[in-house]
């Protein structure tokens, strides 16, 4: 399991005191609030940062870290990469995961006739998708529902399906 989970890139500054915008990663904005310090992907090194402030603008996230005092600082951290420790992360209900802990499971039928590889996860209004790839290239898209979704094994990477009439094409 990813130790480390992306949860916003940097994309731009704000002012000149060394704000950094932020697109966040996350279903809710908000998260952003009760974190103490977040990681930055340098060089496929992680920095760890103190969040001082945390403001809002839009859909944007503005993030005021220490140590980042100016303008030229901030500017050196666009295009980076936040994450924070899996520890730090929001506790999920039960039946919900990460998505980066679904992406790379081996989907199976409950016959054991295997469907692929879970390659993407993308939500929609009602439920997220399951963008399974089979060895041919072929792509399967299931809902993430429990009429479906039969089983999770997230620690040995397996997810057990039940393919509802309609949902491959025969």
């Amino acid at each position: 399991m990813e130790e480390y989970f992306e949860i916003g890139q940097i994309v731009n500054t704000s002012g000149l005191k060394g704000i950094v915008k932020v697109k966040p990663f996350t279903d809710d904005i908000k998260r952003f609030e009760y974190l103490k310090k977040i990681y930055i992907l340098i060089k496929n090194e992680l920095k760890q940062f103190v969040i001082e402030q945390v403001r809002y603008n839009k859909n944007m996230v503005l993030l005021k870290l220490k140590g980042i005092d100016t303008i030229e600082e901030a500017e050196k951290y666009k295009n980076l990469y936040l994450k924070i420790h899996r520890n730090d992360a929001v506790k999920l209900e039960e039946n919900s995961y990460f998505i980066v802990d679904i992406v790379g499971c081996i989907v199976y039928t409950e016959q054991n006739e295997t469907l692929g590889k879970i390659i993407e996860v993308f939500s929609t209004k009602s439920n997220d998708i399951y963008v399974v790839k089979n060895e041919e290239g072929k792509q399967i898209l299931l809902p993430a529902i429990k009429d479906v979704i039969k089983n999770v094994d997230i620690t040995n990477k397996i997810i057990k399906v039940n393919l509802l009439q309609g949902l491959i094409e025969d």
